[in-house]
């Protein structure tokens, strides 16, 4: 569904240790409470390294020193290390959500993730109605596995099927073919109350008809969520350096048209620029950060946000997997460590909440970047100018142009 960027940096030496006081010192933020906290957790390994794919995966029997088999006990060894030197900076806050991603999550075996929620439900306090979401590529579909991630403790699956399209597939170079996907599909609806499918869009050669065709099958199944995501070409990815002929930007927004339509008319609504859901269905652990929340990010290359009472601080696990496990079980996992400037806080803010459209309220704003209104006013003046943002006294919202022009919303934002 989504993952949050993981920024370039050398594997070189841990970020210094610091203890809980460090971030619980006095300083220049004053936030009244803090956010919701989710937890995610990067399962890095994958088949095959899609072209387009820019995330920290690695295929595993190439070059990953497993010899051909997921170092799954390993790993999660590490993931708990990592988790256990990190609970001082989340103590006595419950998790709302836990979204395990990739990579490919689903090549760990069922077993292994049920060993993986017990450890952490062992570590941490979950909320009741904790949303548990995991990764899986049809490619590593099997009959009843899907069933065997329900009852190791998942309450959400995510299918990265991307097409319906036996051609579109192979110019994406996935694993799976469209009798696969449509497995996968069927399995997930049989064996989840809720679940996603991502589909993605403007693919090389892709024509309208067939972005149709593709979105009838997915509204077939009566996803109650989909993810639909406009094909971009990311740096150091194959298609970086050998880019496929894709359609012209106003082809892609005539296909962005046709899919808010044919959404809309099968019940969905799009609460979020790529997420579609039927009522009641919105995927917690992605709305959390859009809307600033907290998540505490374990595994290799996976980040983290997380606020204390008078700063937010972001944080990077080393990138390499090997190097992740080595560092992580010797206590040290953490390769950067960093406090959001004061004069950054607007921007990281508006970034995920204009994402949204319901928007955010300037309420919350306040609360969790602990910054006055005032702090954002001249960008929503200029935003309103422009048409661009709709507001009140106390919300604001992206208005249809607002939306279909979103990084340049963002912009308006940036510190001076």
């Amino acid at each position: 569904m989504v993952h949050i960027p993981i920024t370039p940096q050398g594997d070189t030496e841990p970020a210094v240790v610091r203890d809980i006081q460090h971030y619980m010192r006095p300083g220049l933020l004053q936030l009244p409470s803090l956010p919701p906290l989710s937890l995610y957790v990067h399962l890095p390994w994958c088949l095959k390294k899609c072209p387009y794919c820019d995330f920290n995966s690695h295929e595993f029997r190439a070059g990953s020193g497993t010899g051909g088999e997921v170092p799954e006990q390993r790993y999660i060894d590490a993931l708990m290390a990592d988790l256990e030197a990190a609970l001082p900076l989340v103590w006595g806050r419950s998790v709302h959500s836990i979204f395990i991603g990739g990579g490919t999550p689903s090549l760990f075996s069922p077993a292994a993730i049920d060993r993986l929620i017990g450890d952490i439900r062992a570590r941490l306090r979950l909320e009741p109605d904790c949303e548990i979401t995991m990764e899986a590529n049809p490619g590593t579909f099997e009959t009843d596995r899907f069933r065997a991630f329900r009852a190791a403790g998942v309450t959400r699956l995510s299918v990265g099927v991307q097409s319906f399209n036996d051609q579109h597939l192979k110019a994406l170079g996935r694993m799976h073919d469209r009798a696969q996907a449509m497995a996968a599909v069927e399995e997930a609806a049989a064996s989840f109350d809720t679940f996603n499918l991502d589909i993605m869009y403007a693919l090389p050669g892709q024509t309208l008809p067939e972005l149709e065709q593709d979105l009838q099958t997915a509204l077939a199944f009566k996803p109650p969520h989909i993810s639909i995501y406009h094909l971009t070409i990311e740096p150091n990815t194959y298609f970086a350096k050998f880019p496929p002929a894709i359609p012209e930007d106003d082809q892609a927004y005539a296909m962005l048209d046709r899919i808010t339509e044919m959404t809309g008319q099968a019940g969905m609504a799009r609460y979020e620029i790529s997420a579609y859901a039927q009522p009641g269905h919105q995927c917690f652990h992605n709305t959390n950060y859009w809307q600033f929340g907290d998540y505490l990010g374990l595994g290799a290359g996976a980040h983290s946000k997380l606020s204390f009472a008078h700063r937010v601080v972001r944080q990077v696990r080393f990138r390499d997997p090997a190097r992740y496990m080595e560092n992580a079980l010797a206590g040290h996992a953490v390769a950067q460590d960093d406090e959001v400037r004061r004069a950054d806080l607007p921007f990281e803010y508006m970034l995920n909440a204009l994402r949204l459209r319901e928007g955010f309220a300037l309420q919350d704003f306040m609360a969790r970047t602990g910054l006055p209104v005032t702090a954002i006013a001249k960008g929503l003046e200029a935003a309103e100018r422009k048409g661009l943002i709709e507001r009140d006294m106390a919300r604001v919202r992206p208005t249809e142009r607002g939306f279909d022009f979103l990084s340049d919303l963002q912009e308006l934002f940036l510190a001076d």
